[in-house]
């Protein structure tokens, strides 16, 4: 009789032990999935403060500095950090067309532990405002998250 007792008793404290673990696995992944949040949404509150102050080149430093970046905007691709930062200097030449760059409704996903994908909205406030969406992909890439892909679109019904 004793050894049916301990037996139901070691079949609950075996099932007990278990989903403590399967618990303690499923919080742990969502802790570092806010971690990672923050680490990427943190990054973007940089670029967003670079460019407020006109500093294309430090907005520039959340991009892979190689030649397999890829932006992609209005209909074409420019290939590489060199062509991406060009890009910029030339559609964004002065503070007045930069105007002040806000980021919203940032959504982020890790893909696996060395990659995650962020969805947002970002806005210049400016003589003519203009606003859009972007999708960013980030690496891990020598223990830094870097963005090795941007997609931006202005929307339909934005200024120009």
């Amino acid at each position: 009789m004793k050894t049916e007792h301990f037996g139901a008793f070691s079949k609950t404290a075996i099932v007990l032990v278990g989903l403590f673990f399967v618990v303690a696995w499923a919080f742990g992944d969502e802790s570092e999935s806010l971690k990672i949040d923050q680490q990427l949404h943190g990054v973007l509150s940089d670029q967003q403060m670079a460019w407020n102050r006109g500093d294309i080149g430090q907005f520039m430093e959340a991009y892979w500095h190689h030649e397999s970046l890829t932006f992609s905007s209005g209909g074409k691709t420019t290939r590489g950090w060199q062509a991406t930062l060009d890009r910029y200097k030339s559609k964004y030449p002065d503070r007045a067309t930069m105007g002040t760059l806000s980021f919203e409704a940032l959504e982020t996903v890790r893909l696996d532990e060395n990659a995650a994908l962020t969805l947002g909205n970002w806005k210049l406030d400016r003589e003519n405002p203009v606003r859009g969406n972007f999708s960013l992909v980030w690496k891990k890439i020598d223990g830094q998250w870097k963005i090795v892909h941007d997609h931006s679109s202005l929307l339909a019904d934005s200024g120009s």
